[in-house]
């Protein structure tokens, strides 16, 4: 796999289909990074300060220094794009490497998402033409979907904020399910010794700072919490609910059929169609195509549709080809308005 033809091959393959090659930065301010992920992304990036006092990073991820040329060159239209090089990352795992070498294609600025979808997917199959291996398996699966479910719960609309956001940190998202599930996280008398301050703080002056807030914003956000209370006969159920959701997982063509007969026994007003999907046959080039509605947790940015590809080769499963939709990224990283963005990335360090 690191055959140098092959990675030239590859990227014929990609251009092929129409994609444009470009030169993407190596190194990017690191405060677009931590911004998007947060600041204990910090620790997975080779950080450092230039002449200036600026912090910049060796560029982690190629689809985000993707996102910000498109961004710092004020780019507007639709660009089918592909590029390759390295990314440079920290792994909580000794055995990952540091250094990625991958080659990435994206779609930009195209309001034809569903065949754009199609075409990435498409694009992914053609690619992996150039590599040997005897089976595998395309996994797709749908963030969307999981948002539009929560959406639709009976549970207060800070909870659904906070179960959409965390979807991606998988262990905090399940800690989230069980204090949903046991209200272990809502003690009566504490909540009494609140209301208490509550009446004190409103004699106070609502512009000074405590712990980061003034007191006018935690007054807010308190009020908000007594008019939107969280019922804890409901908490059992929706977090059932919701752990049901995630355990479908179908041949690609019974998806529509088992997720609407999921949304019927439980209640909730959704249906979804089969043309929903970006591909229906079972199986795709040596690939078994399959559905899964936890798929979707790498990355925070996902927003839409997700797939990755996973290839048997040499009596092992590697993880080759990852990829999905992102249309929130680019204005994650400051634009004023929200741009469709989907790609995928290929792996040539498997």
């Amino acid at each position: 796999m690191k055959s140098k033809n092959l990675s030239e091959n590859i990227l014929r393959s990609v251009k092929s289909k129409g994609f444009k090659y470009i030169d993407l930065p190596s190194v990017i301010e690191a405060n677009h990074i931590v911004q998007r992920s947060g600041e204990n992304f910090r620790k997975f990036i080779f950080s450092f300060t230039d002449q200036n006092g600026s912090e910049l990073c060796l560029r982690p991820d190629l689809t985000i220094a993707s996102c910000l040329r498109y961004l710092e060159n004020n780019l507007k239209g639709k660009e089918k794009i592909f590029y390759s090089g390295q990314a440079y990352r920290k792994s909580q795992n000794k055995k990952d490497s540091i250094i990625r070498n991958q080659i990435g294609f994206e779609i930009l600025g195209s309001k034809d998402e569903k065949n754009d979808d199609k075409e990435i997917i498409n694009t992914s199959l053609k690619s992996l033409q150039n590599i040997k291996y005897s089976s595998g398996t395309l996994t797709i699966g749908n963030v969307e979907i999981f948002n539009l479910l929560i959406s639709k719960l009976d549970i207060p609309k800070r909870w659904k904020l906070r179960l959409a956001r965390h979807f991606w940190r998988e262990r905090y998202f399940n800690d989230l399910l069980k204090r949903l599930e046991t209200n272990s996280d809502v003690d009566p008398t504490i909540v009494e010794i609140d209301k208490k301050r509550y009446v004190k703080m409103l004699k106070e002056d609502l512009s000074n700072i405590v712990a980061g807030r003034t007191i006018n914003e935690i007054l807010k956000r308190f009020d908000q919490k007594i008019k939107d209370p969280r019922r804890a006969s409901k908490g059992k159920n929706v977090s059932k609910i919701i752990k049901d959701f995630l355990k479908i997982k179908c041949p690609i063509n019974k998806a529509a059929i088992e997720l609407n007969k999921f949304f019927k026994k439980n209640k909730i007003n959704l249906a979804v169609d089969q043309k929903y999907f970006p591909i229906s046959n079972n199986k795709v080039s040596n690939l078994n195509v399959v559905f899964s509605a936890s798929f979707g947790r790498q990355l925070e940015y996902y927003t839409g549709m997700v797939f990755k590809i996973d290839i048997k080769s040499k009596n092992s499963l590697k993880n080759i080809i990852n990829g999905g939709r992102y249309d929130g990224l680019i204005s994650d990283l400051g634009s004023k308005k929200q741009t469709p963005a989907v790609g995928a990335a290929l792996n040539l360090n498997y």
